[in-house]
């Protein structure tokens, strides 16, 4: 007789702790998804979803690594089930990428001339005081801010 094969997860050890906040994160997500983007731009209908998306992210991360409230396994279950982005947090932990919006803005085939894009310009240093990044919308997410 051949194995019966389950979809069931095991939940790590603290799953219950977090799990709330990731629902209610992923039901913001879903409502994003379905969002009417009548009269927006293209670009600006991906918007909340790539700030509810850095949001998930971020809180993973602080969790795991500011405030140590996660195991390891924790972390790792989160990162494998799509509750983080494990590139964006790969850069969180690099100097000078503390506050990363998206890793779309730091690719320099997405830009003219091959740079970077205008959110990772402090704020001391634009022309123009109010930036809109035409990626995720951020308003600049550059570390001396």
């Amino acid at each position: 007789m051949p194995k019966v094969r389950t979809n069931r997860v095991k939940y790590p050890e603290g799953w219950e702790l977090i799990e709330p906040t990731l629902r209610e994160l992923d039901g913001k997500m879903r409502e994003a998804e379905l969002d009417p983007h009548d009269g927006k731009r293209k670009c600006e209908a991906l918007w909340p979803i790539f700030k509810i998306t850095h949001q998930k992210s971020r809180y993973v991360y602080d969790l795991y690594y500011r405030r140590s409230e996660i195991s390891k396994e924790l972390y790792e279950f989160c990162l494998d089930q799509g509750y983080g982005d494990r590139n964006l947090i790969a850069k969180w932990k690099k100097p000078g990428y503390e506050r990363l919006c998206c890793l779309r803005c730091i690719q320099p085939r997405d830009h003219n001339f091959g740079t970077t894009c205008v959110c990772r310009v402090p704020k001391h240093l634009r022309e123009e005081k109010v930036v809109e990044c035409v990626h995720c919308g951020c308003g600049g997410c550059a570390s001396g801010d």
